[in-house]
């Protein structure tokens, strides 16, 4: 028999076998005896080919699926889709959608298809956007969103609602909520945001509201935990391709050529760990998990000088974060500003190596190195096809999760399947790469560099949970 416990921030339920469900909070946690309605899915021609269309109260999907024979249940999360009973009159729903933090390819598909997801399979009417990110909710106008309004925003980059950082001012976000009627907040957003959002949640659970709050995580490094892979990575993997060939053309081109590419990846290297894996013409990939040193035996400066000496031309891929504590070092200083959303403000590592690898070779050999920075390009391009599908899917199932009275939550691929995800779990710690995985062993036997890394500096991942990300297999 499973058995669960409900306090301010943790909905557990267990089971036999190490069961454990980490559940989503519920209207009915908090509002007595609310009322319920038919789902009016179960009228809709487009799901009625369909032979089971509502999913079962008790579908949990597993954080991990690779187990031994003895190995227990372990952690679950409540599978996302529709169920045949829902908490709000369509008729009654007021919800409005709002875009925070940076840019990231498929924002304008996911609010697109929330607006659809509304119209289409809830008959809902009234949905608003909120202009500029949080602080739109109280400095800002709002412009009502319809089918018409979103019919082609899919097709372009950026934000159709504008977007910000900072602008958390949690009180008055939620007196702008209660004054305008809003009943379904959809935030589109990293992880601050996110934070943001438990915030809100938290406020409006205080007050006692029937306002359901869904968050739909949004970060172009993939650096979220839990989900298998985050909307509009997979389209800055495709865009890091121009780059990286650009590079790989200059290179070639001139003697002892050196293309150097600087991706996104503040704290994360997925993004330059995978543009490398598949452009194959990559020879160095740096990022900011995996320690490097420049000068000595096993150095980069070495590497460059064999590569260069072996070949004629090499590529170089850094991730933004990475070699953050050598800049430091050498300019004996380390900046504490930080940008509204609290983000460190890094300094720009791919000028400065550039710089230091021109100068450690200035004597030896003519060098041609070519710098290349295209990370506002990727950020500002729309979608690519596998995205706009990654984007439907989350916005019709954070619309699923809202109707069905589950508040607090955010919506992720777990496992190839859609789950909602308690808020704490999303924003605990940050995905990163685990260099001791066999995914970063393939990169460097692709690229056939060093691993620049004393024995003193490898830590054992920790196997309690896969916090590299199902994209590490």
């Amino acid at each position: 028999m499973a058995t669960s416990a409900l306090n301010s921030d943790k909905k557990i339920v267990t089971g036999p076998a190490g069961y454990v469900l980490e559940d989503v909070p519920h209207f009915s946690d908090y509002i007595p005896n609310p009322p319920t309605y038919p789902n009016p899915l179960q009228d809709n021609a487009a799901y009625s080919v369909v032979k089971q269309y509502f999913v079962d109260e008790d579908d949990t999907v597993p954080q991990k699926i690779v187990v031994h024979p003895d190995s227990p249940r372990g952690t679950h999360f409540r599978r996302a889709g529709p169920r045949q009973r829902v908490y709000f009159d369509s008729d009654d729903v007021v919800a409005c959608i709002v875009t925070c933090g940076g840019l990231c390819p498929g924002l304008n598909t996911v609010i697109r298809e929330i607006v659809c997801g509304l119209s289409y399979m809830y008959g809902v009417k009234k949905i608003l956007g909120i202009e500029g990110g949080y602080r739109g909710f109280y400095a800002r106008n709002t412009i009502d969103l319809d089918l018409k309004t979103v019919n082609d925003i899919h097709k372009r980059g950026g934000t159709i609602l504008g977007t910000s950082r900072g602008g958390h001012d949690t009180t008055k976000i939620v007196d702008s909520i209660q004054d305008r009627g809003i009943n379904q907040v959809y935030i589109i957003g990293g992880d601050g945001s996110q934070k943001g959002a438990a915030v809100i949640f938290e406020e409006i659970r205080r007050r006692g509201l029937k306002v359901a709050v869904a968050g739909i995580p949004k970060t172009i490094d993939n650096d979220i935990p839990i989900i298998d892979r985050s909307f509009g990575f997979d389209t800055a993997v495709e865009e890091a391709q121009r780059a990286i060939n650009a590079a790989h053309v200059e290179a070639t081109s001139f003697e002892n050529g050196i293309g150097l590419v600087k991706l996104m990846g503040r704290y994360s290297g997925f993004i330059a760990m995978y543009a490398t894996l598949a452009s194959r013409d990559v020879d160095c990939c740096l990022i900011p998990e995996s320690p490097f040193f420049l000068e000595g035996k096993g150095g980069l400066f070495e590497f460059i000088g064999k590569r260069l000496k072996e070949n004629g031309h090499m590529v170089i891929v850094i991730a933004e974060g990475a070699g953050q504590d050598l800049l430091a070092e050498s300019n004996e200083q380390s900046t504490t500003l930080k940008d509204a959303s609290g983000n460190k403000l890094l300094q720009d590592v791919g000028l400065w190596i550039s710089q230091r690898i021109k100068d450690h070779f200035a004597k030896k050999m003519t060098l041609n190195l070519k710098y290349i920075d295209p990370t506002y390009m990727i950020r500002a391009v729309p979608s690519n096809a596998s995205d706009n599908v990654c984007c439907t899917l989350l916005a019709q199932s954070a619309v699923h999760g809202v109707m069905a009275g589950y508040n607090g939550f955010t919506v992720g691929l777990v496992n190839g399947r859609h789950t909602y995800i308690p808020f704490y779990r999303i924003t605990e710690k940050q995905n990163k790469v685990v260099i001791t995985d066999r995914m970063w062993a393939r990169l460097l036997s692709s690229t056939n560099q060093p691993s620049f890394m004393k024995h003193d500096d490898i830590h054992e991942p920790n196997h309690s949970g896969g916090e590299a990300g199902a994209m590490n297999w």
